[in-house]
């Protein structure tokens, strides 16, 4: 999936509002079975809504004209994530408490417990983009959305409060990603968001990092984790150790 295009696919509804399939089709030189797959990739994260024909931005779900970096990162690099999450999603079990992160990997993860033939799981999350769509969730599924100051940038709940609630708060299993893995360390360029994930890490019973190979032998300016503090470490390819 052409991961520049589908952003202005989004860019072009979000000035139009409302656009048919066979003017999409003309206005970006495509075919309708390459439109319909750019569609379907928008809808699934709640960014347009399918009318009659064609597509509508969907504002109430769209991000602050601020925070146009989470949405930059939605649509970069979306197969390797998926992959990646694929993998998460089989340590997932009945009964968990998990925390899922606001990062956009994570929230591929979430997109696939909407899918799972889980019976009881409770989900625990600083995400916007989860907190937003958690009614098309299983309806038996039980959602903690953490309370704070929101981050445009990550499109995510941070702060003294965020970590306050946390702290209250069992976890089974944490599934977090960063921005850099190197030989020693997990990496991100938030500090907020290292504050948290570090607190979150240090408290779950079980912590797995998900990224893509895209992150590796790369450094952010603050440490969440060391490497080896994860029982496991999900990625697209095999990690070359």
């Amino acid at each position: 999936m052409d991961n520049l295009r589908t952003k202005r696919i989004y860019d072009y509804l979000k000035k139009h509002e409302t656009c048919s399939f066979a003017e999409l089709m003309r206005h970006f030189g495509v075919s309708s079975a390459t439109i319909h797959r750019y569609a379907e990739e928008l809808a699934k994260r709640d960014a347009v809504t399918r009318v009659r024909g064609g597509l509508a931005f969907n504002r109430a779900e769209a991000p602050r004209e601020d925070s146009s970096a989470y949405l930059d990162r939605v649509v970069t690099n979306r197969k390797e994530k998926i992959a990646a999450a694929r993998k998460a999603l089989s340590v997932i079990g009945e009964g968990d408490i998990v925390f899922l992160d606001s990062s956009t990997t994570v929230y591929e993860l979430a997109l696939m417990l909407r899918d799972a033939s889980i019976s009881h799981l409770t989900i625990v999350t600083n995400s916007v983009s989860i907190i937003q769509n958690f009614r098309k969730f299983p309806s038996h599924y039980v959602l903690i959305g953490l309370g704070g100051s929101y981050d445009p940038n990550l499109n995510s709940i941070l702060g003294r409060e965020t970590t306050e609630q946390l702290s209250h708060m069992n976890i089974t299993k944490a599934f977090v990603s960063a921005f850099g893995v190197d030989d020693r360390n997990v990496t991100t360029n938030h500090e907020r968001q290292a504050e948290l994930l570090r607190d979150v890490l240090s408290s779950a019973d079980k912590r797995y990092l998900i990224v893509d190979t895209t992150k590796f032998r790369r450094r952010g300016l603050y440490k969440i984790a060391a490497k080896g503090a994860f029982d496991t470490i999900f990625s697209n390819r095999p990690i070359v150790t």
